[in-house]
C-alpha cells in the first residue's frame, strides 16, 4: 500500500490544528468559569527558557502551513504572527486551515523526491527530499509545538486529555 504525500500530511495537519482550536477553546471556558485572567495561559510556559503558549500555538500554524505549501510546491504565506488573545489564535488557526483546504491532492504529485530547501543561502541552509523533509522535518516540528501547546494548558489546570489532543479523525 502507498501513502501519498498528501494523505501523510494535509488530514493530519488538520486534525491537530482541529483539536488545537478544541482546546483553545475549552482553554477560555476554563478561564472565565474561574474567573482567571486568559493571558495567564497565554504566557504560561513549561518552563522559563520555552515559548509560552501563544507563541507555541504561532508556531505550529507556521509548521502546517509550511508543510502544505512546500510540498505542494506553492508559496509559503506569510503571518505575521501578532496574535495577542485566543480570538486572534482561533482565527489564526482558521486561516492556516483554510490555506491547506485550499491545496489540491495533485499538487502533491511528485512531492517525495521534490527538493525542499530550508534558509537557501544561510550558515543554516538544509536540503531535503520531500519524504524525508515531511517525515523527519516538518512533521516532528509541528507536531512538537501542538504537543507542547496541549502540554501547557494541561499543566495549568485545564480538563483535558489525550481524546482532546487527538481530535477527530
Amino acid at each position: 500500500m502507498t501513502v501519498s504525500m498528501y494523505s501523510a500530511s494535509v488530514p493530519v495537519l488538520q486534525q491537530l490544528l482541529g483539536s488545537l482550536s478544541a482546546i483553545l477553546e475549552r482553554t477560555q471556558a476554563h478561564a472565565a468559569e474561574r474567573k482567571i485572567d486568559a493571558d495567564a495561559y497565554l504566557q504560561a510556559r513549561l518552563f522559563p527558557d520555552m515559548f509560552p503558549l501563544l507563541r507555541q500555538v504561532q508556531i505550529a500554524c507556521d509548521f502546517a502551513k509550511g508543510i502544505g505549501a512546500r510540498l505542494a510546491d506553492v508559496a509559503v504565506p506569510v503571518y505575521d504572527d501578532s496574535e495577542r488573545d485566543f480570538d486572534e489564535l482561533q482565527a489564526l488557526i482558521a486561516k492556516t486551515r483554510a490555506f491547506l483546504d485550499g491545496l489540491e491532492p495533485a499538487l502533491f504529485e511528485g512531492a517525495q523526491d521534490r527538493e525542499i530547501v530550508l534558509r537557501p543561502g544561510t550558515p543554516k541552509e538544509r536540503r531535503f527530499n520531500g519524504r524525508d523533509y515531511l517525515v523527519h522535518y516538518g512533521l516532528p516540528q509541528f507536531f512538537f509545538h501542538a504537543t507542547t501547546a496541549y502540554a501547557i494548558l494541561r499543566s495549568n489546570g485545564v480538563e483535558i486529555g489525550k481524546r482532546d489532543f487527538m481530535g477527530q479523525y
